[in-house]
């Protein structure tokens, strides 16, 4: 297992991520505690999760996957060090959550006392922001004139996030969170955090998490590069594009308990027939080099220079199995070739 130090911090997580938003839904307790065991002893010390998780999001499922992790947590909690454990605070739009609001600083301070009771633990590693309060070009929101930007009001944003800042300050001083990080937000989103922190003598962003996979790379070359100068850890989550790179749900194949099965909140965005085209190149590929889909997906971006860790998500140990071995292959010139040519052809098929 490689690992990598989390932009200006001293976490010193794996290159691979355990993703665990369908613990509470596809997955049970049960499942969660081997998924758990099996990648610690695969040398994977990093867990991400969220208040939102489980997914789909519903009241119902709110918190669920935390719960499960802080049961874990509390019959091992002398293990609690070996874990770089992460959650999140979701943004406005759930009306389950807040009432929909936008983050606040009372939001903040409100948010991490309940994740760390759901949790049961003591304090969180990392704490990220899932969605920006304005609206970000995320989510199937990245094409063109989808987004006025100009409607956004510079000057309140920054405020509120100058609040944000300062309600992670005090978690940080009371030991309730170790550092602080982004989710689904822009290079601007970005440097104005960076900017605040460094003019009001706040906690530093480490880590920015965004959809990135073979189907949707909008996030290379300019954010990426961002992060990398500005010593951010980028994260890609959804590296199989909501799992449509393994290529279970082409020609409109709905596998009985898989996540495209069920009900989504944004809808299937990832649907569409240009979409099977480039999945099919890549099936290819695959099996023109021994990979399965899955693998070849993976693979490639955790050899994305830039990339610090890989947030994976699987619903049985013979998947998890199957996509931490991705990360011991190499891809070959020839591999990488053949890749970046079904790239150009399909750059943005969703």
């Amino acid at each position: 297992m490689k690992f990598t130090t989390l932009g200006q911090s001293d976490l010193k997580v794996s290159n691979i991520c355990l993703g665990s938003m369908t613990w509470g839904t596809q997955n049970n307790q049960q499942d969660a505690n081997q998924q758990i065991e099996f990648a610690v002893s695969k040398g994977i010390n990093f867990i991400d999760t969220a208040e939102m998780y489980a997914v789909p999001p519903s009241p119902e499922t709110y918190g669920k996957t935390e719960k499960i992790i802080g049961h874990w947590l509390a019959n091992n909690h002398e293990r609690r060090s070996e874990i770089i454990l992460t959650s999140k605070i979701a943004g406005n739009g759930l009306s389950w959550i807040r009432d929909g609001a936008d983050i606040t600083g009372e939001a903040i301070i409100q948010s991490v006392d309940a994740s760390l009771e759901r949790l049961q633990t003591d304090y969180i590693d990392l704490y990220q922001l899932h969605w920006p309060n304005r609206t970000s070009p995320h989510f199937s929101k990245h094409w063109p004139g989808m987004i006025k930007f100009t409607d956004v009001d510079t000057n309140q944003h920054s405020a509120q996030m100058l609040e944000i800042l300062q309600a992670l300050d005090s978690c940080v001083k009371s030991g309730k969170i170790r550092y602080c990080g982004l989710s689904d937000d822009t290079p601007w989103g970005i440097n104005e955090y960076i900017r605040l922190s460094e003019k009001y003598n706040l906690p530093r962003i480490v880590s920015i998490q965004n959809e990135f996979n073979l189907l949707h790379t909008k996030d290379w070359p300019y954010l990426i590069e961002n992060c990398v100068h500005a010593n951010v850890s980028y994260l890609p989550w959804s590296p199989l594009a909501g799992g449509v790179l393994s290529g279970k749900y082409l020609n409109g194949s709905r596998p009985v308990g898989s996540r495209w099965s069920k009900a989504q909140r944004n809808g299937l965005f990832r649907d569409n027939a240009t979409v099977n085209q480039a999945v099919n190149e890549y099936m290819k590929i695959a099996q023109k080099y021994g990979f399965s889909t899955s693998q070849l997906a993976l693979s490639w971006c955790a050899q994305v220079n830039g990339v610090s860790s890989t947030i994976i998500g699987a619903t049985s140990l013979e998947q998890l199995d199957e996509d931490i071995a991705a990360f011991e292959k190499s891809l070959s010139d020839e591999v990488m070739t053949d890749i970046d040519s079904v790239i150009r052809q399909y750059p943005l098929p969703f």
